[in-house]
């Protein structure tokens, strides 16, 4: 329905890029921008019959643009593509919820649905700049899944026995075993048990940097 607008926009010789129906006009000044909008919504509605939702439609500098959950910066003159911070937030609230410590779920379904979960987000926004973000976001999911980890270990005597076959000394077992400290706290306890080794390598959760650095297309 919307090949007419991509042929309009051609023909008055802008720049665009419209996925679906989520379209994006690149202009050289706010001006320029704002005499664009004023042209373009007439002839979107009255000549391809379709509304548009003005709430939506904004002109903006391309730094504080959000498309398609991206967002972009200027680097020696080019410019790059980032994870818009809106996005960030989504997908560390769906990580939260998928490591929630009240679910029932057992590991090797919390494991799945988070392996599932990050390589479908880091997919998507494989052309980002996001290398640090991503290890950032590693060692806080780690320590949400120590989290969990913990709460599962309740009782002393099973920290013992948990704790003691990850071969810690036994002081160290003992120190952790009787650790009454809140979850959160004690989940970075954790860090020197549940190594990220473990938890990756032999436990099969998800690192972010390592899917990122195995699939982005930004060099």
């Amino acid at each position: 329905m919307l090949n007419e607008l991509d042929k309009e926009l051609e023909r008055r010789g802008h720049k665009f890029v419209r996925y679906a129906d989520d379209c994006m006009i690149l202009c050289k000044s706010r001006k320029s921008a704002e005499r664009t909008l004023e042209k373009i919504v007439p002839f979107i509605a009255d000549k391809l019959f379709l509304k548009v939702n003005l709430q939506k439609t904004t002109v903006c500098h391309i730094s504080k643009v959000k498309y398609l959950g991206y967002g972009f910066y200027r680097y020696k003159g080019k410019c790059r593509f980032r994870v818009h911070p809106k996005s960030v937030a989504k997908f560390k609230n769906k990580l939260r919820m998928l490591t929630a410590r009240g679910n029932k779920w057992s590991n090797p379904v919390r494991e799945k649905k988070l392996n599932d979960a990050v390589r479908g987000w880091i997919n998507h926004f494989r052309y980002a700049d996001m290398k640090g973000l991503m290890e950032e976001l590693d060692e806080w999911l780690r320590h949400r899944i120590r989290a969990v980890y913990w709460i599962q270990w309740k009782k002393v005597r099973t920290r013992y026995k948990m704790l003691r076959a990850l071969h810690l000394p036994e002081w160290k077992v003992h120190e952790m075993a009787n650790c009454r400290k809140g979850t959160w706290r004690a989940a970075a306890m954790l860090n020197s048990a549940l190594t990220k080794a473990i938890i990756v390598d032999r436990l099969g959760y998800p690192s972010l940097s390592a899917h990122y650095l195995k699939v982005r297309v930004n060099y």
